[in-house]
């Protein structure tokens, strides 16, 4: 093992420097299913997982022992400027950053990396509430809103290579019905990133699975549901986690199978993540095979998992350790394994820009016992509508504690298994993947879908004031319409314009390119101190169990 002083790192950077890694950073495209940079050469990411673990708590409902807080790796330029001489020791032009928040300022760490010659993928979803939930996938105004800030946030910085709509989503064949919302994600993220003129891609990285439901996955991630052959919905980037190769395989062992499944795959692709740790040492011998001409007619790199220590179901993570005070970084031979594997991939440069071809986009197919998700999208949210809606209901959620991300969810199985009893439903806030059906206000905000349902309940009991109550949560709206008749009007009227797709632009209030950001955390007392933040109240996602909204409103007929 190896240790390095702040100082050592310091002079390294400046050699660096020195040297002319400083030269502006290339913008990279896809052509086809392959990626060239702004001179005619075919870009291969060459990457690493560089995220700090949050905190995780392991339970029943998080066997993938995943975090439930986030330190951003972006916002921290001392540490940034730290880590850039290992980095560059490893021979990485690419980083991946899981989680992000766009409150912060990332202009030093983005600068350093770009200065270097390394891009960015950023996950664009958060910790817990701030992702698509597997087993009650949704997408809203909070979940898109969040996406295009952050977004907007970095489309100042020239080295973001793609964002990623989700990660992981879909890990079984019975849960395949969640793409149908990955897709609109991956339809609404594209169609803003276009409206800012942004050259970043739109990326997904999935789960290793069964063919059945992975090949499925990602043909579904990159087709037409118009049959036009347009890339309006599809992806740019398909990534695959993928853990196959374990000590010193081979390809025929770990990767010819998939190598065979991706042949004819119609967008690029690559391993978002690899490492197996399962038969250390890790030798990284994969890498060979990864960049060699045998892999490379479908894939175009991978990030190798992962920089900083991480626990995972399968064990413990990392190339690197960093002191408590956070200044000196010390390696193991899980880094110095990868910087040789690194340093002899000579990918070929094939084939020319020229020769890619022009994207198709195959037309979506049917669904069938192995693939669950409609070819009908749910429209993209819409925040004007929304908000409409939330100030005419005549019952609001209003909650008696802060932290009212943990009570939306259960108050919304009680408001609807209220108005269950009292013959009615809840579909106006339900939405449904395989059927391709999603009520009038499923693509609102959590609270704003509880204001609903209790407003729903408050009117059908003739709007006497303790049916708004629900344990002091709710209040009465005394400009809201209090006859169904006129709340249906009102709220028909609202989301009129709610139905269908469009190009979605920031609301009022969200951060700028420019900033109005918060201070960076580079002033902090130590440079490994970057903010660790909850999942944010913004997105509140996942409320956990939405079992009721299944049910259809029977008092508003909103259609």
């Amino acid at each position: 093992m190896r240790a390095s002083s702040r100082f050592a790192a310091g002079l390294a950077l400046a050699g660096a420097l020195l040297n002319g890694v400083g030269a502006a950073i290339q913008t990279v495209t896809r052509n086809g299913r392959y990626l060239y940079t702004a001179d005619g050469n075919r870009f291969y990411i060459k990457g690493v997982a560089y995220q700090e673990q949050g905190a995780v708590i392991a339970s029943a409902s998080n066997t993938f022992l995943e975090p439930s807080t986030f330190i951003d790796p972006l916002a921290n330029g001392t540490a940034c400027t730290r880590d850039l001489p290992y980095l560059q020791q490893l021979g990485v032009n690419t980083i991946r950053a899981y989680s992000v928040n766009s409150s912060l300022n990332h202009d030093s760490c983005m600068q350093t990396f770009s200065n270097a010659g390394i891009y960015t993928i950023i996950d664009l979803s958060l910790p817990g509430n701030g992702s698509m939930d597997r087993d009650a996938p949704t997408w809203t105004t909070n979940l898109l809103d969040l996406y295009i800030e952050t977004i907007s946030v970095f489309s100042k910085y020239n080295n973001v290579l793609a964002y990623n709509v989700g990660n992981e989503v879909v890990i079984a064949a019975n849960g395949t019905a969640a793409a149908t919302f990955v897709k609109a994600a991956a339809r609404d993220v594209k169609a803003y990133i276009n409206s800012i003129s942004s050259s970043a891609l739109v990326g997904y990285a999935s789960i290793d699975g069964d063919a059945t439901w992975l090949d499925p996955l990602a043909n579904y991630l990159s087709c037409d549901p118009s049959g036009s052959n347009s890339g309006a919905t599809a992806l740019d980037l398909f990534g695959l986690n993928n853990y196959e190769w374990c000590g010193n395989s081979t390809y025929e062992a770990s990767y010819a199978g998939i190598e065979g499944q991706f042949a004819g795959y119609n967008v690029a692709a690559y391993f978002s993540e690899y490492g197996c740790i399962t038969s250390p040492p890790r030798l990284w011998t994969e890498v060979a095979a990864l960049f060699s001409s045998q892999m490379t007619p479908v894939w175009s790199g991978g990030v190798a998992f992962s920089y900083f220590p991480a626990t995972s179901a399968q064990g413990q993570f990392g190339m690197v350790t960093i002191s408590p005070d956070g200044s000196t970084v010390t390696t193991s031979s899980d880094f110095t394994n990868l910087q040789t594997q690194y340093a002899t991939a000579s990918p070929p440069n094939s084939p020319s820009q020229s020769g890619a071809g022009t994207p198709t986009y195959p037309s979506c197919f049917q669904q069938n016992s192995s693939w669950l998700a409609s070819n009908t999208l749910p429209p993209t949210p819409n925040f004007s509508a929304c908000q409409c809606l939330e100030n005419n209901l005549s019952c609001q959620f209003t909650p008696s504690t802060s932290n009212y991300t943990a009570i939306v969810g259960s108050l919304l199985d009680y408001a609807c298994s209220l108005i269950g009893q009292s013959g009615g439903s809840c579909s106006a806030i339900s939405s449904n993947g395989t059927t391709g059906q999603y009520g009038a206000v499923s693509g609102c905000d959590p609270t704003i879908m509880l204001s609903y349902v209790m407003s729903d309940y408050y009117i059908a009991n003739g709007a006497n004031a303790q049916s708004c109550s629900f344990g002091g949560n709710g209040t009465v709206n005394s400009k809201a319409p209090s006859s169904a008749s006129a709340a249906n009007t009102v709220a028909s009227s609202c989301l009129a314009s709610a139905s269908g797709t469009s190009v979605p632009t920031l609301p009022a209030g969200a951060l700028s390119p420019s900033g109005s950001s918060s201070s960076s955390s580079t002033s902090s007392s130590s440079p490994n101190a970057a903010s660790v933040v909850l999942a944010d109240a913004r997105t509140l996602m996942g409320m956990g169990v939405l079992v009721a909204v299944g049910i259809v409103s029977g008092l508003w007929t909103i259609a």
